[in-house]
């Protein structure tokens, strides 16, 4: 029976697995000495177990209060360790745009790659990686596993709107993504083409689709203050969109961005799976939360 830990955010999720799986309950202790720094003890045996630590890379302190525990499991003994980042929060930093840019999602694979190999290995499992290239960074080992949020996606899409809908995404970025996606269901897709003003801030010139009366769900991998979303819906509803729903793997929502969204008036319903934590702080009924315990569950059973 494999021995599952969670880092303290990720408790939440650690429950949910626990629901779905035969699994053993990893328990640590953790204290905070005067100066912030913090203390860490496994509770549990680990010597000769297969181990599976959940733990997103949300900030740099939950990166490294992840490394810790796994480094603590195999010094301790244990046989395998799979880390489950169900939100890997260095991904839009993945390439070098101006001279001495410092590309930390390859720095940070590169720190997790740096944990000692247990006997039988190491595994990454990651969640609709923002760049697909991704898991190529991580070096040495450790064997990472892209895992595709699709079935949820496909589940909530047919929840929000039945058979009659258009999918569309925010930027041409992902345009390819979601006429896959949109080829699966047999419905169309859309998406928005981009000019950048500024740093910071974009103008939508045109729609490559008709959504004229139609029902629309609007797909972007990652929300964060949900300004590039509000700004797609806007264009959709312009062009003539009937109603507008959004989905997202990864629901950030920070600087009150699900209120933002709301607020717009745009959009009837937000669907978000729980990857972040964020949406375990969020009681609103316009956001609607589908959990990843059960994609999860499956492969830890397959590894």
């Amino acid at each position: 029976m494999k021995l599952v830990f969670s880092t303290q955010k990720y408790q939440y999720l650690l429950d949910k697995v626990l629901a779905l799986g035969e699994f053993e309950r990893g328990e640590i202790e953790v204290k905070y000495f005067p100066d912030g720094e913090r203390y860490q003890r496994i509770l549990n045996e680990v010597d000769r177990r297969e181990v599976v630590l959940i733990g997103g890379t949300v900030s740099d302190s939950d990166t490294l209060e992840l490394y810790d525990i796994a480094c603590a499991v195999e010094k301790h003994g244990g046989t395998s360790l799979t880390l489950v980042i169900p939100y890997y929060g260095y991904s839009t930093m993945e390439r070098a745009v101006k001279k001495g840019e410092i590309v930390t999602a390859k720095t940070r694979a590169r720190l997790l790659s740096a944990i000692p190999n247990t006997g039988k290995g190491n595994h990454i499992m990651l969640f609709d990686l923002h760049t697909e290239g991704l898991p190529h960074y991580f070096e040495g080992n450790i064997r990472p596993i892209h895992l595709y949020c699709k079935d949820l996606i496909i589940e909530a899409c047919h929840e929000l709107a039945g058979q009659d809908f258009i999918l569309a995404c925010t930027d041409a970025g992902r345009a390819k993504w979601v006429e896959s996606l949109a080829n699966d269901m047999g419905v169309n897709g859309a998406f928005v083409f981009k000019r950048r003003i500024s740093g910071d801030t974009t103008e939508i010139t045109s729609i490559n689709a008709d959504v004229k009366g139609r029902t629309v769900i609007v797909y972007d991998d990652m929300i964060r203050t949900g300004g590039s979303l509000i700004n797609a819906a806007k264009s959709y509803y312009d062009a003539g969109a009937e109603r507008i729903f959004v989905i997202t793997t990864h629901g950030l929502f920070n600087n009150n961005g699900l209120e933002k969204i709301k607020n717009s008036g745009l959009v009837e319903r937000v669907v978000s799976t729980d990857t972040h934590y964020n949406v375990t702080q969020i009681q609103d009924d316009f956001l609607q939360v589908k959990t990843i315990a059960g994609l999860i569950v499956k492969k830890l059973n397959e590894l």
